[in-house]
């Protein structure tokens, strides 16, 4: 039997035994990582120079990207070297500081989520009071109520879930820590307590959802009143790519944590990662910039000025 403070390392879940696998995982991991941070980046980028796009609504969604780029860079890249150095170890203090930003960046992500629904409930049911609702100043405060709110949050979760005492060995079944994983590996009524507080954070996120929920329910019928079929298309195609990324990430990262474990299986629970984790920070720049025209022409207008300069 062992405890917390005799453990210095955990093995973590391996995709595959073969060599030829691990470098296949290693390769599509690779190939994600390099999508989200090219995806993200050019979305931070194409914001950050164009004037226009200095609205309230670019101003989350260059938050949101710099939120995926944090989530996806504090797992997967530990996980390709694992696969590429065919090893499956991670210190306790990486192990504390994945399940630290992890957290951090999960959380922060699901806040800014929220305020971007109440930017366009505002800006669609409420456009003369937007300029009011949603100044610089206001929009700097909620951006920053995000990010603190998710710090403290991580910072409870994580030093809750570090105090456990751990005597059932240091193999965590998934491919980062987590903590649902690492709440497995406790050996005493102590983790009911990190139990609460998932709950406690799970009563916070649905009543999150429910604001996100109505405030969508408020946009539709906005919408469906617009006299003009351009205004509704406008009004969709800025609205649709924020609830669809928001349904995958409340779905996958709602199931991982308060699925019954009657239901869990490594298998499943490696999937449901992936779903939460890296496919979102992955998808997001496409989803966004997909039906979104402004971004697309600053994209398109970074592009040109990018191929100008190396002419």
């Amino acid at each position: 039997m062992s405890n917390s403070t005799s453990i210095t390392q955990f093995l973590l879940l391996a995709f595959a035994d073969t060599r030829e696998l691990q470098l296949l995982h290693f390769g599509l991991f690779l190939g994600i990582y390099l999508a989200a941070l090219l995806g993200n980046s050019l979305i931070i980028t194409a914001i950050a120079c164009d004037h226009r796009l200095h609205i309230p609504m670019y101003f989350f969604l260059l938050n949101l990207s710099l939120v995926d780029l944090g989530s996806i860079s504090a797992t997967i890249p530990k996980s390709m070297a694992n696969s590429l150095w065919d090893t499956r170890v991670i210190s306790y203090e990486g192990c504390a500081a994945q399940l630290f930003f992890f957290f951090f960046f999960m959380s922060v992500e699901y806040f800014l989520l929220t305020v971007m629904a109440y930017d366009r409930y505002v800006a669609i049911c409420k456009p003369l009071q937007y300029g009011t609702l949603m100044g610089s100043r206001a929009c700097v405060h909620m951006a920053a109520a995000a990010w603190a709110c998710g710090f403290l949050n991580s910072l409870v979760h994580t030093a809750s879930t570090l105090s456990l005492p751990l005597c059932q060995g240091n193999a965590v079944d998934q491919f980062f820590c987590e903590i649902p994983q690492i709440l497995k590996l406790s050996c005493s009524d102590a983790y009911l307590r990190e139990v609460g507080l998932l709950v406690v954070s799970a009563c916070l996120v649905f009543w999150c959802f429910v604001f996100i929920v109505l405030s969508y329910v408020q946009i539709f019928r906005a919408v469906l009143r617009i006299p003009s079929q351009q205004g509704r298309q406008k009004a969709f195609s800025t609205c649709l790519p924020h609830l669809v990324v928001v349904s995958l990430f409340v779905s996958t990262g709602t199931f991982a944590y308060l699925k019954p474990p009657t239901i869990s299986s490594p298998f499943l629970d490696l999937v449901v990662a992936i779903l939460y984790l890296v496919v979102p920070p992955a998808v997001n720049p496409l989803i966004y910039s997909m039906r979104n025209q402004e971004l697309k022409e600053a994209l398109w207008k970074l592009a040109q000025l990018t191929l100008f300069h190396r002419q």
